[in-house]
């Protein structure tokens, strides 16, 4: 054996060492995986008894109608893995859907992490498609997270889930489109509602002044008032002024409650190759 080829053997030995230690470490450093004890487990605490109580029957008998296994969980946090690779995990580990039919679809919500996706098995992909879990999260759970409606969020986002599973898109694809046409309605309308303020502000400032200066100012010759740091002087021509402004400032924020509940309940067996969509909030 010469010396390059038992260089490249130990080479090739150290690299297969490493690759291994860093499995090992990237397994044992992930994230623990709750348990599967329900169509709902809010063990992020974020979703009120009543709607998680009707969101467990509401799975249940979609189920039984149709085959297709729809959970959803919700964690305090990802641990610092991506949402992505953790939903995953988590969809394989409970064996979502039907081993044949790969027809199981996971909710998954981590509330310190702001962060949301919708995994969809191999057997949905075709129906649940990466553009309909796109403008689930965009428009129906974005804004209602923001508003602190997490329950109302996840309880219309697993409708529109339904909806779409059941043959229904077009409505779903129509709802987003009239979302979209408001919004780009509002965004169209800014620079005119801006035009509309600073005329305001300035026309209106100045005659309003005017007619304050001489009443609350002080008279420092015929026709000329001073108020508020500013001279002001009324003659044949008409009157002229200066007005200032000032901005403000505003902070907002919020809380929930929290609750808990466990049932009895087992995936089928499906599998998931990373189909569906993320967001954040």
């Amino acid at each position: 054996m010469t010396y390059y080829s038992r260089q490249f053997r130990t080479g090739l030995l150290a690299a297969a060492i490493t690759l291994l230690l860093v499995t090992f470490a990237g397994f044992a450093a992930a994230q623990p995986l709750p348990a599967l004890t329900g169509r709902v487990i809010d063990n992020a605490g974020i979703i009120d008894a009543a709607t998680e109580s009707a969101l467990t029957a509401r799975l249940a008998a979609f189920e039984d109608r149709s085959s297709d296994q729809i959970v959803v969980a919700t964690i305090a946090n990802l641990g610092g893995e991506a949402i992505e690779p953790y939903a995953n995990r988590l969809f394989r580990a409970w064996g979502l859907g039907q081993a044949g039919e790969n027809n199981g679809i996971l909710l998954l919500v981590a509330v310190e992490d702001r962060r949301m996706r919708i995994e969809v098995g191999y057997g949905l992909e075709g129906t649940l498609t990466d553009l309909h879990t796109k403008l689930i999260i965009e428009n129906t759970m974005v804004p209602a997270f923001r508003a602190g409606d997490f329950s109302g969020g996840i309880s219309q986002a697993v409708e529109d889930i339904i909806l779409v599973l059941e043959g229904n898109a077009a409505e779903l694809e129509a709802r987003a489109e009239r979302y979209e046409e408001q919004r780009d309605v509002w965004w169209e309308s800014i620079p005119v509602i801006l035009f509309f303020i600073l005329w305001g502000g300035l026309f209106g400032g100045s005659i309003l002044f005017a007619i304050l200066a001489p009443v609350f100012g002080r008279k420092i010759g015929p026709g000329r008032y001073r108020w508020l740091g500013i001279n002001v002087s009324y003659g044949s021509s008409g009157s002229s002024g200066r007005s200032s402004s000032s901005g403000s400032s505003w902070s907002s924020g919020g809380s929930w409650s929290s609750s808990s509940s466990s049932s009895s309940f087992s995936g089928g067996g499906g599998s998931s190759g990373g189909g569906g969509s993320s967001g954040s909030w």
